[in-house]
């Protein structure tokens, strides 16, 4: 029969050693949104709802450090604590909702025009 190894967390992997003064009181707290409404048109990421769709995406190891690294810094310096799903589709609602209001000025057209 086999068995599945327990890993340590990112957070377990990155802690710091010894509290820092200034972020051993503040609490650290986890952020959702409200479930988007359909009838709305301002579009905003879905937040902590269940999600019924699923799309694979495959990141550079570069990459994932740096969504790692980010998600890490909301947690130290906001408190905020949000999983890299989350840091993702509110980055994507971010790159599309420049292009909806932009076009062809949009910061995506311009980074992949570079390419």
């Amino acid at each position: 029969m086999a068995r599945r190894v327990s890993l340590p967390a990112a957070d377990d992997l990155f802690r710091t050693t010894a509290d820092a003064p200034d972020t051993a009181s503040r609490p650290v707290r986890a952020v959702a949104d409200q479930p988007v409404d359909e009838d709305n048109h301002p579009k905003k990421p879905s937040g902590r709802v269940r999600h019924d769709e699923k799309m694979t995406v495959y990141v550079t190891s570069h990459e994932l450090l740096d969504i790692e690294h980010t998600r890490l810094m909301l947690r130290r310096s906001h408190g905020l604590a949000v999983d890299r799903g989350r840091l993702v589709r509110e980055a994507l609602a971010l790159v599309l909702a420049d292009f909806e209001a932009n076009g062809d000025d949009s910061a995506l057209v311009r980074r992949l025009t570079e390419e």
